[in-house]
């Protein structure tokens, strides 16, 4: 056994975002952007995502479907990757990127989450002017968010908050905190069959088998007799 796995030294695993340029069933990630420290905390919001309103005059309707939901939940997260460039720097003849432009690559990598690229746009762009009848909005790249065995959900990088703390003779950024906002998508946003659909079936299915497990308190004997017969 190696000693990285060992009880004594379990191995770490790092969080990711994998970015899949298509959604294809199948489809292998471009690029996997592994985070240089795990995040020390990760907030996460659920909310009902509530049906649609009864008309008016259908009160009774309403009553029953008290319990009713249009879907999973509207599942947001938020969590603060830190960057630094320490590291690298030590050791700036095997690391002449990190050298030359500090962090900017890194920065730019995931900023660039939220971005359609220039060539789609300009797509877009000739499409419009040649007079197509429909002209769709570009896309982002599909991401998913690896943390861990059981969550490998696709999100939606809603916002960035960037630190951007220390700097180099060339102002490039040396440290820096990202702040990043993700919701996650379910199989309500995506089409029956890709990528991102799959990925938070699977997610879904994991919490229900992490639910399984869970063991039940003793005092719930105590509450049930409390509870209406």
């Amino acid at each position: 056994m190696s000693i990285l796995s060992s009880p004594l030294r379990p191995l770490l695993l790092k969080g990711a975002l994998a970015v899949y340029p298509e959604q294809t069933p199948g489809a292998q990630p471009a690029k996997v952007i592994v985070f240089q420290f795990n995040p020390d905390t990760m907030k996460r919001t659920l909310a009902n995502r509530a049906p649609q309103q009864p008309t008016q005059g259908q009160s009774g309707a309403a009553r029953e479907d008290v319990l009713r939901v249009a879907g999973p939940p509207v599942e947001t997260i938020n969590m603060t990757i830190e960057l630094d460039a320490a590291d690298q720097l030590e050791d700036p003849d095997s690391n002449t990127t990190v050298a030359e432009n500090g962090l900017g690559p890194a920065l730019a990598t995931l900023e660039l989450l939220m971005y359609p690229t220039t060539q789609l746009a300009q797509t877009i762009v000739q499409q419009a002017q040649q007079g197509s009848a429909q002209v769709s909005p570009p896309d982002v790249p599909l991401v998913l968010l690896v943390w861990g065995r059981s969550r490998v959900v696709p999100v939606k990088l809603t916002s960035f908050l960037i630190s951007e703390e220390a700097f180099d003779t060339q102002l490039n950024p040396l440290v820096a905190k990202v702040e990043l906002g993700l919701q996650v998508l379910t199989y309500m946003e995506f089409t029956d069959s890709s990528v991102g659909r799959d990925a938070f079936v699977a997610y879904q299915q994991a919490k229900e088998s992490l639910a399984a497990k869970d063991t039940p308190s003793p005092a719930a004997i105590g509450i049930r007799t409390l509870l209406p017969s």
